[in-house]
């Protein structure tokens, strides 16, 4: 366990983005728990969001937020996730699920740090870091069309490869 806080601090160290692979059940939440709190981002929000449990419009919703009136049912201004992870970590689990046109979005808020809510026509200025996760091999996903190769440039600043537990036996109880 030693290795992995580690790495984990190292990473912690710097201001960049994350990028975590590594199979199903590695603990890459965990680790990306660990990045946050050993980082001068700790005494802020970690707010993690599975990018696989929502349909396109509601992920949309969750982490952009939207003003009141923007769609049917929104009758009140709602923050999104990554404007209550200002100054903080926004943790984009499963991030190989993210459909496309949301990829853009995300790419837009890596490159200025602003975004526009649902109905709005102001942007937002926050000051994340992103550590994103998958299981799948994002390098094939991109040649496969179903991800975007500058977004992946953008989260993989900093890749992380996790080890399989069968291989970080020691690693299971502490976890």
């Amino acid at each position: 366990i030693q290795k992995t806080i580690s790495l984990a601090q190292k990473v912690a160290a710097t201001h960049t983005n994350v990028l975590l692979l590594g199979e199903t059940g590695t603990g890459k939440e965990v680790f990306a728990k660990a990045i946050h709190n050993a980082s001068s981002r700790k005494n802020k929000s970690f707010v993690a969001i599975n990018c696989s449990a929502f349909t396109k419009d509601l992920l949309e919703a969750e982490l952009f937020g939207y003003k009141a009136g923007a769609f049917t049912g929104a009758i009140k201004d709602k923050k999104g996730l990554v404007e209550i992870a200002d100054e903080g970590t926004l943790f984009l689990d499963e991030i190989g699920e993210l459909n496309i046109d949301l990829q853009a979005k995300l790419l837009r808020l890596l490159e200025n740090e602003e975004f526009i809510k649902l109905g709005d026509t102001k942007t937002t200025k926050v000051n994340i870091r992103i550590i994103a996760a998958s299981n799948r091999n994002i390098r094939n996903e991109i040649v496969k069309g179903n991800f975007r190769e500058d977004l992946y440039y953008r989260l993989n600043t900093i890749p992380v490869e996790i080890a399989p537990l069968r291989q970080r036996k020691e690693e299971i109880m502490p976890i």
